[in-house]
């Protein structure tokens, strides 16, 4: 390899966006505390200015917190929740999400239920295999 050719490959190496990792908590009514949440996201290296919060209903589908979390995640980054069901309910609408950041190169894992995880292939099994058992249960 010719130092021109290692010129050039650094080069694109160095210039590629890094990776994130970004966190959502939420929880139901102003009364409950995100604490935990956040303790157990910064556990997995979560910086407090990147993990977005909601004090709302699940249910509810305009969340602020998640907008502006899903409107900061880029190709390569990784959402990361607590629990799925912090990322929102009914089921329909959680897969919906998680395909959508899928489209968009962006992986997702949930702390707790640690098999859940779309960027490693396991993970992305466990998920799909949700998704097909929230189909049936619409069907």
């Amino acid at each position: 390899m010719s130092n021109d050719t290692a010129t050039v490959n650094t080069v694109l190496i160095s210039s590629l966006p890094e990776s994130r990792m970004i966190g959502y908590t939420r929880v139901s009514t102003d009364d409950q505390d995100l604490s935990l949440q956040i303790d157990a996201l910064t556990k997995q290296g979560i910086l407090t200015a990147t993990i977005f919060m909601d004090k709302i209903s699940g249910a509810k589908t305009d969340r602020p917190g998640l907008t502006k979390c899903l409107d900061a995640l880029r190709s390569g980054d990784v959402l990361v929740v607590w629990r799925l069901d912090r990322l929102g309910r009914p089921m329909r609408h959680l897969i919906t999400l998680v395909e959508d950041l899928r489209t968009k190169g962006i992986g997702f894992r949930s702390i707790n239920e640690g098999a859940i995880d779309t960027i490693c292939a396991s993970g992305e099994l466990i998920f799909n295999i949700f998704s097909a058992l929230a189909q049936f249960q619409n069907s």
